[in-house]
């Protein structure tokens, strides 16, 4: 789905006027189906997720969600790719993986 560049008041009065549809994927949409009661803050919480990093939005080695405080968030790429670990030692162990991994594909 395409980024809307307008602000997010914009889009709201948008959608207020009817110029545009209430929906789940973007901000003021969410926000209006929110204020409308025909989300609950879950459904709203889990599509700012998947708007966001998404699935990445976990730790690539154990799979913990890795929230929004991004100071806590230890970014690392391997082949070019951009990937996201809750620690440090979780990153490490991932680089090993990888390596072992591409080791064995050479025998």
């Amino acid at each position: 789905m395409a980024k809307d560049n307008k602000s997010i008041e914009e889009q709201e009065f948008e959608i207020e006027q009817g110029n545009k549809d209430k929906e789940v994927y973007s901000e003021a949409g969410r926000a209006k189906l929110k204020e409308d009661d025909e989300i609950e803050d879950w459904e709203e919480g889990f599509m700012e997720g998947a708007e966001g990093r998404g699935e990445l939005n976990c730790c690539a080695e154990c799979g913990k969600n890795l929230g929004e405080d991004k100071e806590n968030i230890i970014e690392r790429e391997f082949n070019g790719e951009i990937k996201w670990f809750c620690s440090e030692e979780h990153a490490e162990n991932y680089a090993k993986k990888l390596e072992k991994k591409k080791k064995n594909l050479k025998l």
